[in-house]
């Protein structure tokens, strides 16, 4: 008996092992391993921050509250780096391929592919993430989280940006990173 319950310790412990060594890196985690790296640029922006100009509809004003932050990851290709863009592309694309995102969209447009996925229901998104890259500039991962979020109705606030104050402190900043990463 006291065999059997050493031999089933092991088997329980190996399986523990093995199961966490399997663990597929999330998205999450990604983006606070690459946050401190050189190569990278991050930029959280919590929704609280962007404001809407006065008088926009209560549909427009019900959309952004369903927006929580904006999370941009963005890695700038030079000379030296050209390597490691390689293989932090490909790292990307592999967590995007995990069946927990849902495809919405690719896009070729000029040198640079864009794939946008989604977690959560397809009337309730959690999380919108675009993932856009270029083998000349480098590529951008931007996850938009909210809660519930429509598709359509993010849609047609992206359609309708002018409701969006650019007075905001926080567009100028962004317009500047912008400038950086191109």
């Amino acid at each position: 008996m006291k065999k059997f319950i050493i031999v089933l310790s092991i088997i329980l412990v190996s399986g523990f092992v093995l199961q966490s060594c399997n663990k597929e890196q999330s998205l999450q985690e990604y983006y606070i391993e690459k946050q401190e790296s050189a190569n990278f640029l991050s930029i959280d922006v919590p929704a609280s921050i962007i404001s809407l100009k006065e008088g926009v509809s209560s549909e427009t004003i019900k959309t952004y509250e369903s927006i929580k932050k904006l999370n941009l990851l963005a890695f700038k290709i030079n000379n030296q780096n050209k390597a490691e863009f390689e293989i932090e592309k490909e790292k990307v694309k592999h967590i995007l391929k995990s069946k927990k995102f849902n495809e919405l969209v690719r896009v070729k447009h000029k040198n640079a592919n864009v794939i946008v996925k989604y977690l959560g229901k397809d009337d309730a998104i959690d999380e919108v993430v675009v993932f856009a890259s270029d083998n000349e500039k480098g590529f951008a991962l931007a996850r938009v989280i909210g809660d519930d979020m429509q598709p359509e109705k993010i849609i047609k606030l992206i359609d309708n940006i002018d409701s969006v104050d650019e007075g905001n402190p926080i567009f100028s900043q962004l317009e500047n990173i912008v400038k950086d990463i191109n």
